[in-house]
């Protein structure tokens, strides 16, 4: 397989999330909340792996004719903001004016911050938060917390998309990438048992889910706090 070829076969992966999120969008129009989510991980792996292939295959030079960039945030888009924010509404978990509030919000704010030309800082990370719903509600459904509170998550989240707080990513900051890969690995892991057992994890699993959902959503800040803006 020459280089080209190889190319073009990352942005064919790539472009496999957006088939996972129509299987996805199928199972959320039956309610199958725990079939959706698991679609939703497998396009969480896959944005996981594509981009480190596209680094390494050189996909500007040997596929310039499409956007890996682009077509990537398309897909995130469906996956990370559109899919979950229904999910999130027609589930029940927040109905009413309540549900209608936190779709109008996380749909409106996620679509402004993924066009926004300031959200990579110098490190790689993510200035303000990266607008991974699709983390925060299968969380949301394996805590099933009241209403209130999970208004509260989205709003909290909503506004810090536009404040200078670091986010990483797990696979190009550098800094504590070490600990940040594993956890982001062993949090798709604990996510996708937490999905297959309908949302009902043991322990472990729910344990595991929440410290690595916390390190995840933590670790810029703390390094901001340690390091500054851009440690």
């Amino acid at each position: 397989m020459n280089a080209q070829a190889k190319a073009l076969s990352v942005h064919f992966l790539t472009a496999t999330g957006a088939v996972f999120a129509m299987l996805a969008m199928l199972e959320a129009i039956q309610k199958d909340w725990s079939s959706m989510f698991v679609w939703l991980i497998v396009a969480f792996a896959v944005d996981g792996i594509d981009g480190p292939l596209a680094r390494h295959y050189n996909v500007k030079r040997y596929a310039p004719q499409f956007d890996g960039v682009l077509l990537d945030l398309i897909i995130d888009y469906l996956t990370y903001v559109f899919i979950p924010a229904y999910a999130l509404y027609a589930s029940g978990l927040m109905d009413g004016w309540s549900g209608w509030a936190a779709i109008i919000v996380i749909t409106f704010g996620s679509a402004l911050y993924f066009c926004d030309t300031r959200m990579k800082t110098n490190d790689n990370s993510f200035s303000g938060f990266p607008g991974c719903w699709n983390m925060l509600i299968l969380v949301l459904f394996a805590l099933s917390p009241p209403w209130w509170a999970c208004l509260i998550l989205v709003a909290v989240l909503a506004v810090t998309m536009f404040l200078p707080i670091k986010f990483i990513h797990p696979v190009r900051t550098d800094r504590w990438r070490v600990v940040s890969l594993p956890m982001a690995l062993a949090w798709t892991v604990f996510a996708g048992f937490a999905a297959w057992e309908g949302f009902a994890p043991i322990a472990g699993v729910f344990w595991g889910l929440m410290i690595t959902s916390i390190y995840l959503l933590g670790a810029g800040a703390l390094q901001q706090v340690l390091h500054g803006q851009d440690g």
